[in-house]
Parts: C-alpha cells; structure tokens; sequence
C-alpha cells in the first residue's frame, strides 16, 4: 500500500515565522485584560476587570479517505523480473490514471478539503483483488476506486457485499453493471445498453423515420446493442417506426434495396465490431451513396479502429456515440495540460485526464458530505474528457447515462449539437 495523505498547504515562510505566527495566534485567542484607572475609593465600590470572549476555533475538516486499487504489479520492477507487453500496458493506464486523480484531489485540497489516498497494487490479478477486499483499511475508506478492469472487479465485489456498504467505483470499464450485482458499485463510464438508448433517442427524436435498417453480422454480440436499441425505439415510437433485421453475408445489401428510399435518409444501423465484418459490409455500403441517402450509426468502439477510412464513414454520414471527447483547445484543457506537465514532467493522457475529472467529481462530493457519497443523482458533471448524469438502479448500484452523439465533418469526428 502506498498512502498519500493530503493536507491544506502551508504557508510561505521557514520555521521560525510559522512558530512565531503560533505565538501570536495563542496570544490572541487568549482572555485579555483591560486596564481600568484607579476610581476614588467609596464603601461600595470594586475594582471592576473586563474580559472579552474567547474566540471559538475554526472546526477541523473532516478528513476522508479514497483507497484506490491499481494494477500496477509493482513485483515486476525486482531484479531479475519484467513487465510483459500487457502488463507494462496495465501499469501505464494505472500510473496515468492515479496522477491525473491526485491532482484533482491536489486542487480540492487547495480549496481546504481534506483527503487521504491510499493506494493498493491489484496486480492485474483476480486473485489479488480478491484479497484485498478482506482488508480493513480498504473496507473502512470512505470511497473505493477500482479494482479496474471486469474480471478483478467482479471478484473483489464478490466479497463486498456482506455488511460493507461503502461506494465503489468503477473508473474505467463500460461492463455492465449486471455482472456484478453490487448496490454500492459506481459505474462511471456509460454501458454499451445507454450508448444504444442514446442513439435510439437520437434517432427518433431528430430524424423520425419510418423505417430503420439494422445489418447484422451473424454474431450473438450484435444483440448487446440490438436489444436495447429496439426496446427504446419501441417505447419511443409506439411501435410505429418499423425496423427492418438483415443478417449480411459477404457485403449482399441487394435484398435491402426493395425497401430503400431514393429520396429521404435511410438510417443504417451497424452494431459490429468484427473487422472483416465491417470491411466488406461498408465497402458495399458505400457503393449505394451515389444513388441513395444514408446515414448510418456505428458502434462507440469505431473510432479506435483504423482500418475504418474516414472518406468513406464522412460519404455514410456516420453518427457515433460517444461518452468522452476531449477538447485539446478549451481554457480548462489548456491549464490541466500545463499543470499536469509542471507535476509530473510528462504529457497527460487521455486516462490521466479522466482520473482527474473522476477525482473532481467524486472528491466534491465526499469534502461536501463529510465522507459520505450523497446527492450523486442530483449533480451533474461537464468534465474536460466526459460527462456525468448519474441513475440509480436497485441490485446494480449508481450508472452514467451520458452519452453524445457524433458525427463525421470535415473528416473529424465532432460533436452534433
């Protein structure tokens, strides 16, 4: 465990000046008293001393308490040990990450909250993560942050649920809550189900078509988007906006065409992410653009991938969803940037930007609760990398809804206003 206990700064000056200033302030807390003339003597008359009240001292700030689990697998750095290619990946996210959060905490502390971060390698390893949710240290902090990645989260939540309620946050992974089945979990980065429900809203909000066409791939993974697209769509429309299932093989769209408008958008949904998949099924697709209008919605994972051309998603009009988007030119990205560079003498990544909202967001709320997470639904959150609008679901805990929707312009993806 490493602990990093932040504290409000000090002031300027050495030891001599601070103690001096200790001095004067006990000295002025003290009762003083006044001087009175001597008054003639009669029978009745007392010298008569006045005191002035003691000034009551500022109430401490509660401090509270954040353990972050990381995989950062510090074991590897012994002699004669050595990252592998993940796991030097792992560590890199992790560092990333915990600077970007510490800073914020850093800013919050300026402001005089109090925090103290304690931070756990979980190695990357079920088993570790695990362990450490038998902790006490961990057990008893005012907010939990990681483990990060599903598969270590879902095995330290399995131990978290007897008698510990304490907030857990998930920093980084969109898994869905479900696989977890902790009411104390915080799951900060929207779910592949609200991404659907965001394009769905979309959809029949702006374009309200008659008929939307879905390509499938074949693969059970479609489903994940699928399902929640359809069952907002549905609630949405009534069931008045028909959507029309294609399970396509080798790039044959000549089966849609019958149905195809030459005249008003036809809106594509495509919830793959299969490489050879999407090449030949938007290859094909792109192809149609010289005689018919489309629009097609992607999954949020297409902008990682680079074998997608940006010509052709521009031709398509492809609207992606998307819970970050960082605006390197903003006054607020600008001064981070700077600042994270003067601390830590390296560029900050997009992780290291997301610590630092995350760290913002949640460490607001416990200094404004005394250490307790409270009011998570009622505030929302405009980060530098992403957005928080909090739901509160019973079983699975608190979840981020908020999604934007993109689109290709100038062959960048920007936001859609």
């Amino acid at each position: 465990m490493i602990s990093v206990q932040n504290r409000p700064p000090r002031l300027s000056g050495n030891k001599r000046f601070i103690f001096l200033g200790i001095a004067l302030l006990a000295a002025a807390c003290s009762p003083k008293l006044r001087p009175v003339a001597a008054p003639v003597k009669t029978e009745t008359e007392k010298p008569v001393v006045k005191t002035e009240p003691v000034k009551a001292k500022p109430t401490p700030v509660r401090q509270s308490t954040i353990a972050m689990l990381l995989p950062f697998d510090l074991d590897r750095l012994n002699p004669g040990a050595s990252y592998t290619e993940t796991g030097l990946r792992q560590a890199n996210i992790a560092l990333d990450y915990y600077q970007g959060f510490k800073l914020a905490l850093d800013s919050l502390t300026g402001l005089g909250y109090n925090f103290k971060l304690q931070v756990y390698d979980s190695k990357g390893v079920p088993s570790q993560s695990h362990a450490l949710a038998y902790n006490p240290q961990i057990r008893t902090s005012d907010l939990i942050v990681g483990p990060i990645f599903p598969d270590d989260m879902k095995a330290f939540t399995e131990v978290m649920v007897n008698g510990v309620h304490k907030p857990i946050l998930s920093p980084l992974s969109p898994a869905a809550p479900a696989t977890f089945a902790n009411d104390n979990l915080i799951t900060a980065t929207p779910p592949l189900e609200y991404h659907a429900r965001a394009a769905a809203k979309y959809i029949q909000g702006r374009l309200k078509p008659q008929k939307i066409f879905v390509l499938r791939s074949g693969y059970s993974e479609d489903n994940e988007y699928i399902n929640p697209f359809k069952n907002t769509l549905d609630s949405l429309s009534k069931g008045r906006t028909q959507l029309v299932q294609t399970t396509v093989s080798r790039g044959r769209l000549d089966v849609l065409l019958p149905q195809f408008s030459l005249t008003t958008p036809n809106i594509v949904i495509i919830p793959s992410t299969n490489q050879a998949f999407l090449t030949v099924t938007m290859r094909s697709l792109d192809s149609l653009t010289k005689k018919y209008p489309i629009i097609l919605f992607g999954h949020p994972n297409w902008p990682k991938f680079s074998f997608l051309r940006s010509d052709v998603l521009q031709r398509l009009k492809t609207h992606i969803t998307a819970a970050d988007q960082v605006d390197y030119k903003a006054a607020a990205t600008i001064d981070f940037l700077r600042s994270y560079r003067k601390a830590y003498h390296t560029d900050a990544s997009e992780y290291a930007i997301k610590g630092f909202d995350e760290g913002l967001y949640f460490g607001k709320l416990l200094g404004a609760n005394n250490g307790e997470m409270k009011g998570i639904t009622g505030n929302d959150f405009n980060g530098m990398h992403n957005g928080f609008h909090f739901i509160k679901k019973p079983g699975v805990g608190y979840i981020n809804t908020h999604v934007n929707i993109m689109d290709y312009r100038n062959y960048e993806l920007k936001k859609v206003e």
